[in-house]
């Protein structure tokens, strides 16, 4: 077997002749449209319109599963989450047969870490794993460095929390001097005063995340490391608002992306090409010199990033869920199947009849409807009398049909489902086809339409507040 740094050496004639260093900066639940860069007029994001401004900007990235840990799963393994068993849900186990990308790495000679988030939440620990997924963590980006040997390649994981929904303080926007009356309401919420504020607290940590990105950067630059480090900025997926995380519309899947590679990367290039984040692993493989594991779904995407021909068509993502948190009684799963192409989202309900926000009582996490986290919006909407307050109550919450397809023209913001539509008939054959078939080329166990097998594996997150207060 060739020792790691031989080996980085025989790779030198290759694209990358001094392999780059690089740096994942990955929100926790950030959406697309909520970045400077990307169109919002309210927030302010200097660092990711830098990262734009110097790099490539994608209008088309999107996360493989509107969940937390299954996305990170995916990132560090590069394959679909149906093929990872429990790791395709949230507060799940890592089973530690998963090749991920920074064991590999590390073997070449990368020094690798995270701070913050990373492969999270879930337990590893007790499954074959004595380190994250992600790396070895760190306190913090210098603490990193400092262990960092002369001239080593580093691959480090900053995994920002500050979008999290426990820090949507309320005034917190209305402190940083953002204005409530100009955020924009999607027409999937009531636009009403609370709404409004809470959107400004949360853009509020979106910009609070970006200054703690820009830390990072900015000692990059006083290192001298920065011009040969490729920055990926993007987020995991979408935010904690109702037809947010947790479900497979774009408020839930659609994510930012922006990568700055100087010397290969065309700045304020933009690229309409479709990336998921399973793209990643594969990605980063490249960077260092080394080849795609056959197992990996995922596809490199250093071609688009250097304008290379490309043999892999980069006009659609599949999107899939199965488990979030333990809302429905018997920790059911509410499974999901979909692709999204520039025109359409079509999205396959395996369990139609089952609650897709979870259960409308408390069963075990979260609340009620638990797959919809406990913003003051959500309490709004679960308890307002109103008709229109109701219709959209039940278009976030309510059950829905085994099948929903979106226009995308027409309906950006995917509200009308067209699925009976027989105008539409020959577009939804032809999309149905395509999940089935990927489903059957990547081995998923919903092929088999009786399985439940992810009904069966342990959720490791805990009980909601009401059952831990309760008294025996």
């Amino acid at each position: 077997m060739l020792r790691p740094l031989l080996f980085l050496t025989l790779v030198s004639s290759s694209l990358l002749a001094a392999p780059p260093n690089v740096l994942l900066l990955i929100a926790d639940n950030w959406s697309y449209a909520h970045a400077g860069a990307n169109g919002d007029l309210v927030v302010r994001t200097p660092v990711f319109d830098r990262v734009c401004h110097e790099g490539m900007r994608f209008t088309h990235a999107f996360c493989p599963v509107p969940s937390c840990s299954p996305t990170r799963s995916c990132i560090v393994t590069g394959r679909a989450a149906h093929q990872l068993e429990d790791a395709a849900s949230l507060w799940s186990k890592f089973p530690a047969k998963f090749r991920v990308f920074g064991d590999a790495l590390s073997e070449a000679g990368y020094q690798v870490g995270f701070t913050g988030k990373g492969w999270s939440p879930g337990n590893f620990k007790d499954f074959g794993r004595e380190v994250n997924p992600a790396g070895a963590q760190f306190e913090g980006f210098p603490a990193f460095m400092n262990e960092r040997k002369q001239g080593q390649p580093f691959f480090f994981w900053f995994g920002s929390t500050h979008t999290a929904l426990h820090q949507w303080r309320a005034g917190t926007g209305k402190a940083r001097g953002i204005d409530s009356a100009q955020v924009r309401v999607p027409k999937c919420l009531p636009d009403v005063p609370v709404v409004r504020e809470e959107i400004a607290d949360y853009l509020a940590q979106v910009e609070l995340m970006d200054a703690a990105f820009g830390e990072v950067i900015s000692a990059l630059e006083k290192s001298g490391d920065l011009e040969n480090t490729v920055i990926i900025y993007t987020s995991d997926n979408g935010w904690q608002m109702p037809h947010g995380l947790a479900h497979c519309y774009d408020d839930g899947t659609h994510v930012p992306l922006a990568v700055r590679w100087p010397g290969k990367v065309k700045p304020g290039a933009v690229s309409a090409d479709f990336i998921s984040l399973t793209d990643f692993a594969p990605t980063f493989l490249e960077l260092a010199g080394l080849k795609a594991w056959p197992e990996m779904t995922g596809r490199s995407f250093v071609d688009v990033l250097t304008g290379q021909p490309s043999a892999v068509q980069r006009d659609h993502v599949f999107i899939e869920r199965e488990r979030h948190a333990n809302v429905r009684k018997g920790n059911l799963s509410y499974p999901v199947r979909g692709i999204r192409t520039a025109d359409y989202l079509y999205l396959r309900n395996l369990r139609p009849e089952r609650w897709p926000a979870g259960d409308p009582e408390l069963y075990f996490a979260v609340g009620p409807y638990g797959d919809i986290d406990g913003t003051r919006t959500k309490a709004l909407m679960e308890h307002a009398q109103e008709p229109v307050m109701q219709a959209l109550f039940e278009l976030s919450f309510g059950k829905r049909p085994a099948e929903e397809l979106y226009d995308l023209k027409s309906d950006p913001e995917q509200l009308v489902n067209l699925a009976a539509d027989p105008h539409l008939k020959p577009v939804k054959t032809a999309l149905g086809a395509r999940v089935e078939a990927w489903m059957h080329e990547t081995h998923d166990p919903r092929v088999d339409p009786a399985t439940n097998v992810w009904d069966t594996y342990p959720y490791f997150g805990g009980k909601a507040k009401q059952l831990r207060d309760a008294k025996p």
